[in-house]
């Protein structure tokens, strides 16, 4: 099984792709461009140098939401462009689940922290149970109060991540109540690869979709949805 994974949901931006359970190549940019220019030439460069058929992935992984609505819907254009091309299916990935897979095998309770703005993350919790990720709390737009008084409760050591983390991490500091830790530079943020390897289980059980089929699951409204919401309540 040969899958392309693809993530720009949030400040990263990056293309993998996973065959049987190996890595094959991944392309990873945290930098001040917008995904549109980034995206394409990330997957070209990858083709180019692993000397990739398009054709021969059997399916297209996208991270699907939440996350940034400009970068979600960037990610699932070029995604349904692919599967529409190739004639491939798409596999959607939750953005934070795809997150909390980065630090597979942990010891622990995993929660991925998203900034979302006004002071609320995309966010989820995640542990490890024999070889397997189990969904404690199922991703959501909340306030870092909410989820930290969670976390408290389940009374076991939480390590955090995502672009988040630097944004509260005062907070995290001064209110979480067990121990934690927070990952390092080469796991706490979204990998294409992360997206493509869980993606292979969604695959083992059938969970793909069409590229006409495919949205992205965003949570919340936008910025501009809410002002134009609150507009036609003044009305």
């Amino acid at each position: 099984m040969k899958l392309l994974g693809i993530d720009s949901s949030g400040l990263v931006a990056s293309v993998a792709v996973v065959e049987n359970e190996s890595l094959l190549a991944e392309y990873t940019v945290n930098y001040k461009k917008t995904h549109s220019q980034t995206l394409l030439p990330m997957l070209d460069e990858i083709v180019k140098m692993i000397e990739l058929d398009l054709e021969s992935i059997d399916a297209i992984a996208i991270a699907g939401g939440p996350g940034s609505f400009t970068g979600l819907r960037i990610g699932s254009a070029t995604a349904k462009g692919l599967g529409f091309a190739l004639g491939k299916p798409l596999i959607q990935v939750p953005t934070v689940d795809g997150l909390a897979y980065n630090l597979w095998g942990c010891q622990g309770v995993v929660c991925p922290l998203m900034d979302a703005r006004r002071n609320q993350v995309y966010t989820g919790l995640y542990m490890f149970e024999q070889n397997v990720m189990r969904v404690l709390e199922s991703q959501c737009a909340v306030g870092i109060d909410e989820i930290i008084e969670k976390i408290n409760r389940k009374d076991c050591s939480v390590v955090f991540l995502g672009d988040g983390v630097p944004v509260f991490q005062e907070y995290i500091a001064d209110h979480c109540k067990v121990p934690f830790a927070f990952a390092p530079a080469h796991m706490n943020k979204q990998r294409g690869a992360a997206i493509a390897a869980l993606a292979e289980q969604y695959y083992q059980v059938g969970k793909l979709q069409t590229a006409a089929g495919h949205k992205p699951e965003y949570l919340r409204m936008s910025q501009a949805e809410r002002e134009r919401l609150a507009q036609a309540k003044q009305k």
